[in-house]
Parts: C-alpha cells; sequence; structure tokens
C-alpha cells in the first residue's frame, strides 16, 4: 500500500457527565475546549473536543460524555492508555497539581529514555503524562490553570491491546505506512515518519488479558491522518481491494473520515487534516457555543433542550476573559 499518514489525528473516548468532564480537561490537564457539538449518531449527546489554541491534529481528545453511563472494562482489542507529551522535568510538578486536585497518579516509570506518569480521568480512562529528553516544537495553549513550562504540548503516543501482534502489525505497517521502531518483552512501539510526539503507537501483546468492553472510562477509536481527501480516497480503495470492511467518508464537517476495525479488535479513523475548527467560529470563541451540522439546524432548539448546560471557564476564550 502506498499510504502513510504523518501521525495519529485524535483520540476519541466515552466520559460521563459533560461538566466534569469539561472541569478535568479545561482546569486539571489545561486543555482548550475547541468544539462543542453533538454525536452526529446520537445529537442528544454531546462530542467534546480538547485541544490546543486551535485544535490541530495530533493534539486532540475527544469525548461522547454520557450522564449514567455504564463503566467499561479494559482490555484486549481496545487502545487501552493515551499519552499526552509533556515536557523534560516536569512529571514533578504534575504529581502535586493531580494530587491536589483529587487525582492520585501512579510512579514515574522510566522506558526507552521517556518518563511517564500513570493516572486515571474522573470515569477511569487511562491517561499518561510522557517527558521525552528531545524537545516537543508544538506551542501549549495559554491558559492560567497550568504553567506553559509545564502545559500539555499534545498526543504523545496511544498503546492498543491485542491478544497477538502479527495481524495488528501488518495492518499498522502495510495500511497505514508505519514502522517498526522498538521490541521489548511484548510491547511493539510503532512510528510514523520519523517518529516522535504525535506519531507513536504502542502494541502491547496481553494473550492472557478479559476482552475490552467499549463504555464509560474507555477509548472508543484511534483516529490518524491523513494529509487530504484524495489521500483519503485512495487509501480506502486499498482498503476495500484488500478486503478490509471500510465505512464510507463520513463528514463530521471539520474532517473527514472513514472507519474500519484492524484485526486486533481496535476500531481506528483515518481523518482528513481539513477543513479545520475554525471554520464555523473565530479562533477566540473555538468551543463556547454549540455547534450543529446544517442537517440537524432545524431541530436545534429540541437538541438543546436535552443537553446539559456547560458551564466554561472564561479562559476558554480569551476574548471574553
Amino acid at each position: 500500500m502506498g499510504f502513510e499518514t504523518s501521525g495519529l489525528h485524535h483520540v476519541t473516548a466515552i466520559g460521563g457527565d459533560p461538566q466534569r468532564n469539561v472541569d478535568f480537561y479545561l482546569r486539571t490537564l489545561g486543555l482548550r475546549l475547541v468544539k462543542t457539538t453533538i454525536n452526529f449518531d446520537d445529537p442528544e449527546t454531546y462530542h467534546l473536543y480538547y485541544g490546543d489554541e486551535a485544535g490541530r491534529p495530533g493534539t486532540l481528545l475527544t469525548f461522547f460524555p454520557w450522564r449514567g453511563v455504564p463503566q467499561g472494562r479494559i482490555g484486549t482489542g481496545q487502545a487501552t492508555t493515551t499519552a499526552f507529551s509533556v515536557p523534560e522535568h516536569s512529571l514533578g510538578w504534575w504529581k502535586q497539581h493531580l494530587e491536589a486536585s483529587g487525582t492520585m497518579p501512579g510512579t514515574v516509570v522510566t522506558r526507552d529514555s521517556e518518563e511517564s506518569l500513570l493516572f486515571r480521568d474522573p470515569d477511569g480512562l487511562q491517561i499518561a503524562l510522557v517527558a521525552h529528553p528531545q524537545p516537543d516544537p508544538r506551542a501549549p495553549w495559554d491558559t492560567p490553570f497550568v504553567p506553559a513550562e509545564h502545559a500539555i504540548r499534545g498526543l504523545h503516543s496511544v498503546t492498543m491491546s491485542v491478544t497477538s501482534e502479527e495481524s495488528t502489525a501488518a495492518m499498522l505497517t502495510g495500511g497505514l505506512g508505519l514502522s517498526l521502531a522498538s521490541e521489548d518483552s511484548g510491547r511493539f512501539r510503532f512510528q510514523a515518519g520519523d517518529g516522535g510526539s504525535g506519531a507513536l503507537v504502542d502494541v502491547e501483546v496481553t494473550p492472557d488479558a478479559p476482552k475490552g468492553v467499549v463504555a464509560g472510562g474507555t477509548v472508543h477509536h484511534i483516529a490518524w491522518r491523513a494529509v487530504d481527501d484524495a489521500e483519503q480516497l485512495a487509501l480506502r480503495e486499498e482498503l476495500v481491494d484488500d478486503g478490509v470492511g471500510v465505512t464510507s467518508v463520513l463528514d463530521r464537517q471539520y474532517f473527514r473520515s472513514i472507519y474500519f476495525r484492524e484485526p486486533g479488535g481496535v476500531l481506528l479513523e483515518v481523518a482528513t487534516d481539513q477543513p479545520g475548527f475554525d471554520i464555523d467560529e473565530p479562533l477566540l470563541e473555538l468551543g463556547r457555543a454549540l455547534k450543529l451540522p446544517p442537517w440537524l439546524e432545524p431541530t436545534r432548539e429540541q437538541i438543546a433542550r436535552a443537553l446539559p448546560q456547560l458551564e466554561l471557564p472564561a479562559a476558554n476564550n480569551p476574548v471574553r476573559a
């Protein structure tokens, strides 16, 4: 196959109470809410996008937050950990910050010159902060909640859990154009291009682990980047020719998407880099207003009534701060 992704586009997970979700990711982790929209398949549920100032591909963690959602189970056939990149020597600050915010992180672990700090969000989603000696050139979101010298730069990597690696590795390398970067005791790291933060996926082989159940506190899917529509469509045709069950191209307003499962069961998406999140509201106002696709605008009043009102800190929108 000729497709080679440049890295992660976003990760989408399932959460519980929407306001609690907003408070944690804006105030505790210091991300920006860049789009408040709805689940296109379930319009009475929010779809919340968190990232850097503009919601650039490779910085995004998104949520479908359902109040009262049953708890999922982390296991095989899932993305089990979502990791963010932070500056070197920041994990001590983050450990104290998380504890002060009521989140109890684990101990700092070192692997392949990277230090990581693992914790769970209020719904049980596994998150890691990774500090690497190689500088991350991405600028942090300017927020009063987390100092810039410690702030998240974007996604670092995602960990997938599967029962065996051969067929999953074949899809990652042959389908997405990744390459094997390292291997250590049943853990395989693949990278897009030259690797680095935002271009990595770790495949953990756990044959005896239970099968994961996608619900509250779990990842729904991982999205990889396609430069444009033409590249995405060419990949789709190749997947179809190889007998992979792949969706049609779906318009997500801020990017276009195709979805398919890799052989280990993890749901993957390939999303276009464009058009981006500022096509329907100014950069400084991102995330504040409820945005709907044109085909749902006629039912805006009904949808808005069904959604709980969200309170955002003024710092999310500098024009209002």
